[in-house]
């Protein structure tokens, strides 16, 4: 790693830059980089029953179709997407009179066409792979069996050829269009689906038009929304009567299905990068990315829920945090895991640029790295895309954390959330939150490079006038 507190120098093998720049690079705040504390295992494990982990890994981790590589991180994410389907009816569906339906039901439309633009970002790696299992509609000559599909027969205008709108028979998507309620937010995500899924071979076969005639996913097969909904009641649902229970219970359904897609997506990352695949690496970081960000938003809907409504929830499913030494969100053994793995990402910056680590403390690292921006060979393209992504996902973590202290405290109020080592006394950052969005970049060399670069081209600015 470089020495940050010393005068760091160009080496002289950059002719592009001078030698003769000394630039001090400032020492990064060293506050405390201890490890995340996650929760005691019994907490752990009531949150698992609660949400009825064990029955949804099954199904997130369920192996249909084994020459198809992108089940496993797709999968999942289907998954949380037809569990917003079901949120939207849920929220729909609310008896209550000073439920905020109308602001519930926008915020669910724009979590839905989040998820839709990153299931089309993942399902355009299937166009190369060419292994997704879909059902060709062209082929089928105007007839398609109705096994587990509805189907409509349909010409393109000017056409000969006809084209079969397959439609999923147990997806709740086609069954929200058809009640008055929910119609124009159905209507809404269908259209969504069908603008998005334009950049990938085939089509999600929801009952969006499907104008292209684009073969469609075995929906049902992949998704098993039938068995996917068997588990809309959780384990409290007859003791408590309380609907802010079912919507704590949907949410968090939505959140676990996406961290387990990010940790399949963690997984495909340091394998790429191990290959030395940096382009298809730094797609993959960018989707990482962008799934920290949706993490956010999916938090982000505890901000809806009726305040008398889920304190008491809170108290009847027994949430205490006074005798537990992590934040509440690390109740959750997946998002701990998906923390540390994104953290790790930074073991890989040597490998990304060919030198290894000065095990006497030296700048070769950073060196590397100021090369590679400088010199901008085409070869280090992708190395440089890749680099950029890894610390857009440092920036996505501590968001997201960051965005999570702010709304412990609004949803339950600055002393429970002090309760929970999360609020900031006197100017301390002491709890584990602080620490994870105030520590260090997790990437010194990167850091130091550019700082190095912005102060050379400062220099070269400043004679040019």
């Amino acid at each position: 790693m470089v020495d940050l507190d010393c005068k760091t120098k160009m080496p002289s093998k950059s002719p592009k830059l001078s030698n003769k720049l000394q630039v001090s690079i400032p020492t990064p705040f060293r506050g405390a980089t201890k490890s995340p504390v996650a929760c005691s295992d019994a907490a752990c494990s009531a949150y698992e029953q609660y949400l009825r982990l064990p029955e949804l890994r099954k199904l997130w981790s369920s192996r249909d179709f084994p020459n198809w590589e992108n089940e496993a991180v797709l999968k999942p994410a289907l998954q949380a997407l037809e569990i917003t389907f079901r949120f939207v009816s849920i929220v729909l569906s609310d008896p209550r009179p000073y439920a905020n339906r109308r602001e519930f039901k926008r915020r669910l439309e724009s979590l839905a066409t989040s998820q839709i633009q990153l299931i089309a970002s993942l399902c355009e790696d299937d166009d190369r792979s060419g292994t997704a299992p879909i059902v060709d509609l062209t082929t089928e000559n105007g007839f398609l069996a109705r096994n587990r599909s509805s189907a409509e027969v349909w010409k393109v205008p000017g056409g000969e050829s006809t084209l079969v709108n397959r439609t999923s028979e147990y997806s709740l998507l086609p069954r929200l269009a058809t009640w008055q309620k929910s119609e124009d937010a159905a209507d809404k995500i269908m259209y969504i689906i069908e603008c998005e899924m334009r950049g990938c071979r085939y089509t999600l076969g929801l009952g969006e038009p499907n104008l292209a005639g684009k073969p469609n996913l075995e929906y049902d097969a992949v998704c098993k929304p039938h068995e996917l909904h068997s588990l809309k009641k959780n384990p409290y649902d007859h003791q408590i009567n309380n609907h802010e229970n079912q919507t704590l219970y949907t949410a968090h359904q939505i959140l676990e299905s996406w961290i387990f897609t990010t940790q399949q997506l963690l997984k495909r990352i340091v394998s790429r990068i191990e290959s030395k695949q940096f382009e298809e690496a730094s797609n993959d970081c960018y989707l990482l990315e962008r799934i920290w960000k949706l993490l956010s938003e999916i938090e982000d809907l505890h901000l809806l829920m009726d305040p008398d409504d889920f304190l008491r929830l809170k108290n009847q499913l027994s949430i205490s945090s006074s005798s537990e030494s992590g934040p509440f969100c690390f109740r959750s053994r997946g998002l701990f895991e998906i923390t540390k793995q994104s953290k790790e990402l930074k073991h890989n910056v040597p490998l990304i640029l060919g030198v290894e680590v000065d095990p006497r403390g030296g700048p070769r690292v950073q060196e590397a790295a100021m090369r590679m921006y400088n010199e901008k060979k085409e070869r280090d393209f992708a190395k440089i895309h890749l680099v950029q992504a890894l610390q857009a996902v440092e920036a996505a973590l501590k968001r997201f954390f960051y965005a999570y202290k702010q709304l412990l405290a609004v949803v339950m109020g600055s002393l429970e959330a002090k309760a929970n080592g999360v609020v900031v006394v006197s100017g301390a950052s002491s709890d584990s939150l602080s620490q994870l969005f105030l520590e260090p970049t997790y990437y010194p060399s990167l850091d130091a490079a550019k700082t190095f670069l912005g102060e050379f081209w400062s220099h070269e600015i400043e004679k040019k006038h």
